[in-house]
């Protein structure tokens, strides 16, 4: 796919980017490279973008010391999430007309579409053998959750209820999902199986909501979103089994998807904080704060 020349990310860039000094394009290409360098998977931070006037894939290029518009294609593109190797990426789209499940290289190219359906298919997660994804799905009339079997092409339903159930998460070593489910009249996290059996809730307060689960690279911890302190939505870190938990934000403004760096040193959100939807970037016990995008777009769904 060919790149567009994006408008920067960062504060105080913007006035570089049209007739940039060779000075300027060193500050534009350090600047990129700390960014990158902060990213989920390690090398290249992904993540959704609307500052082309339509929502996209953007990726910060440390290679290239470049921002690259990857999906660059007419209908909304997000909730990407990399391959276990960092070779693809699997995203949702809009672009046919109907929400559904596409891979691309890391490189934005050999984009190829995984599923055909009349009804909606988002939010997948890549197993950590790389050969399944979990996503949620409306196809039977009720979002539940599925897995598709990247080898044969077979499409599993792993949920049944009445309820909707989302945002699978595979524990590290493959043979669990956590995922959210309204099953107790209230968003709680739960964790069932890899096949789908043995499902149970691991959050119990039905008078609170607990949202967008992440599980920890070493298999320990889940972190994930709770309005259980003044109804607002915080990141906060339990252990597998619901203990031990803790508050990592403490703001007024909503902060949400939380997802884990590749080593398990950091966590990056999403947050409204300063005014706008941007990235930051934590340490695991919520110190050490980092703002990593700044402009008057809306980034968001980091990979």
């Amino acid at each position: 796919m060919a790149d567009r020349d994006p408008p920067c990310l960062l504060t105080g860039l913007y006035g570089l980017l049209t007739g940039a000094t060779a000075f300027g394009l060193v500050i534009i290409a350090t600047a990129l490279l700390v960014l990158a360098r902060q990213s989920a998977q390690g090398a290249n931070l992904v993540y959704l973008s609307n500052q082309s006037q339509d929502d996209e894939l953007w990726m910060a290029d440390a290679d290239r010391g470049m921002l690259r518009n990857l999906s660059n294609r007419a209908g909304w593109d997000g909730g990407p999430a990399w391959s276990p190797d960092g070779s693809q990426l699997v995203f949702t789209s809009y672009r046919d007309g109907n929400l559904e499940l596409y891979t691309m290289q890391s490189d934005g190219s050999d984009v190829t579409r995984l599923t055909r359906n009349f009804d909606r298919d988002q939010e997948a997660a890549w197993s950590p053998d790389g050969q399944s994804l979990a996503f949620m799905s409306d196809r039977d009339g009720n979002w539940e959750l599925y897995v598709l079997n990247l080898t044969n092409g077979v499409t599993t339903r792993l949920t049944h209820n009445l309820v909707e159930d989302r945002s699978p998460t595979w524990s590290p070593d493959g043979t669990q999902i956590a995922y959210v489910s309204y099953r107790r009249n209230n968003w709680a996290i739960f964790v069932m199986n890899a096949d789908g059996s043995n499902a149970y809730p691991i959050t119990t307060n039905s008078r609170v909501r607990d949202l967008d689960p992440a599980w920890s690279p070493d298999g320990q911890q889940i972190a994930f979103i709770s309005d259980r302190r003044g109804r607002n939505f915080e990141i906060y870190l339990m252990n597998v089994d619901g203990t031990n938990l803790q508050r990592l934000t403490h703001h007024p403004a909503m902060d949400s998807n939380p997802t884990w760096s590749a080593d398990g040193r950091y966590l990056m959100f999403e947050s409204w904080r300063d005014g706008n939807v941007d990235l930051y970037r934590m340490n695991r016990d919520g110190t050490n704060l980092v703002r990593l995008t700044s402009s008057p777009a809306r980034d968001a769904d980091p990979a």
